[in-house]
């Protein structure tokens, strides 16, 4: 999995715990969107700072279950439908 910081944008508090608790390797904005399925992360003023890509289904729900340890909410989780290009956006309740 790749993941980057967008540019001016603030990452959150919690955001070396992600760093911590998933394996991901650092690149370009644009080579995370080019992953099969996106992860946003809000930081405290609700921007969406970080991007973790995946390629397959199952990279992608080690990560939604180590945000989810972390203690970090999915405003996605009960709808199908993308928003802000994402298919999972976890920020702190």
């Amino acid at each position: 999995m790749k993941t980057t910081l967008l540019e001016g944008k603030t990452p959150a508090h919690f955001d070396k715990h992600i760093i911590g608790n998933i394996l991901l390797d650092v690149a370009t904005e644009e080579e995370v969107r080019q992953h099969k399925m996106l992860i946003g992360v809000r930081n405290e003023a609700g921007e969406i700072y970080r991007l973790i890509g995946a390629a397959k289904l199952n990279n992608f729900m080690n990560a939604v279950e180590e945000l989810i340890d972390l203690g970090l909410v999915d405003e996605l989780q009960d709808t199908e439908e993308l928003r802000d290009g994402c298919d999972a956006i976890f920020s702190e309740e």
